[in-house]
């Protein structure tokens, strides 16, 4: 992805009177410390799939790891278009963030190196993976495929004596 600003928009119907767009700098900061994150996908037959996972923020784009067999991985085989979202469970604090896009399978064992160290250095040595056929082996010896997501929209939810929605368009 490129270093390239989205268009910010405030939707000042579902925003304080006050509110401000919050900038896609804060977004950023949001996706690179959350620690747990929901992914929403379609399952073949339509109905929707929502699980949690861990992810980091690399180059522009979110990354996440799932094992073949799982449904996630099934459900992003039939339809890559998905959803991740984070935030906290607050109501009168906090920014949550929803992150649509296509999540689009990375084999290049550099790009997987640099994840990997990321999972690490964000998660601690309990999620140390190994690059090995093309995704993350880990200590279990199975293969888990991994998938990037970069932003076409995204969308930020303030919270608190002012609370804001604010769209990015990429």
């Amino acid at each position: 992805m490129t270093g390239k600003e989205p268009a910010t928009e405030l939707d000042t119907r579902y925003s304080s009177e006050n509110a401000t767009a919050t900038p896609w700098t804060e977004a950023i900061t949001q996706l690179e410390q959350a620690q747990v994150f929901w992914l929403s996908t379609v399952r073949p037959d339509g109905r929707p799939h929502v699980t949690t996972l861990l992810s980091v923020w690399l180059d522009g784009a979110l990354y996440f790891c799932t094992g073949a067999s799982e449904r996630k991985a099934k459900n992003l085989e039939h339809n890559p278009h998905c959803i991740l979202t984070t935030g906290c469970n607050s109501f009168d604090t906090g920014l949550d963030i929803v992150v649509e896009g296509d999540a689009v399978r990375v084999t290049d064992a550099a790009k997987l190196t640099r994840i990997a160290d990321l999972y690490e250095s964000k998660y601690g040595s309990d999620w140390r993976f190994d690059v090995r056929d093309g995704g993350f082996n880990g200590a279990s010896g199975n293969v888990a495929l991994v998938f990037e997501i970069a932003p076409t929209t995204a969308f930020g939810f303030g919270k608190g004596a002012s609370s804001s929605q604010t769209s990015w368009r990429f």
